[in-house]
């Protein structure tokens, strides 16, 4: 997160757009924070576009003669659409349009996100965004979450989340693991020591 992934798409799409290209955005509709009728960046800036529970309506939604028309189609928040993968397929392949896709690869826990790795054989072209880490100023590679909530999708900005260096990610979870394990087993606390070296 706060890598630029919005913004490079938004300026891809009007690049796009400036060269007489018909184009379209989606994002999904459970991203509300700045608008539900367009895809909007950190900093403000605003694009037009349509709001999707999934990609596979968007066809029906926009209508057949809109859709046949158009020449690009930008995709935000990639991560929240389960059938991403075969929206890209066909709107691609079949269907000959350029898709520009821009979400998250992995979740707060370095985990894979929805289906973003999924699409990347799919691609012509990989572009990985990285932030700058709020606490050294180095390359942020991962997202760190402010809360303890655990659920995967939770939808925020800078309230929730933080980007990070790999060093601080490491020790913000080793401390986290220490504080939950130290009041049950001090044993734990040697182990964990050792996992972390390995």
């Amino acid at each position: 997160m706060f890598a630029g992934k919005t913004t490079s798409l938004l300026r891809r799409v009007k690049l796009e757009s400036d060269s007489g290209r018909s184009v379209a955005m989606i994002k999904s509709s459970k991203d509300t924070r700045y608008a539900t009728d367009a895809v909007v960046t950190h900093d403000g800036v605003k694009f037009p576009c349509w709001s999707m529970p999934d990609l596979s309506s968007f066809k029906q939604k926009i209508g057949v003669d809109a859709y046949e028309k158009l020449d690009v189609i930008g995709i935000d928040e990639a991560q929240f659409f389960d059938d991403l993968y075969d929206f890209c397929c066909e709107t691609a392949d079949l269907d000959g349009k350029i898709v520009v896709v821009a979400g998250l690869d992995g979740d707060y826990l370095r985990r894979s996100f929805g289906s973003v790795l999924e699409v990347v054989p799919l691609a012509d072209t990989i572009t990985k965004l990285t932030a700058r880490c709020e606490l050294c100023r180095k390359k942020a590679f991962f997202t760190l979450r402010k809360t303890e909530e655990t659920k995967t999708e939770i939808i925020g900005g800078a309230d929730v989340y933080m980007p990070v260096c790999r060093q601080h990610y490491v020790n913000i979870h080793v401390e986290a693991a220490r504080s939950v394990l130290k009041p049950h087993n001090v044993q734990a606390n040697v182990s964990l020591d050792k996992a972390v070296v390995v």
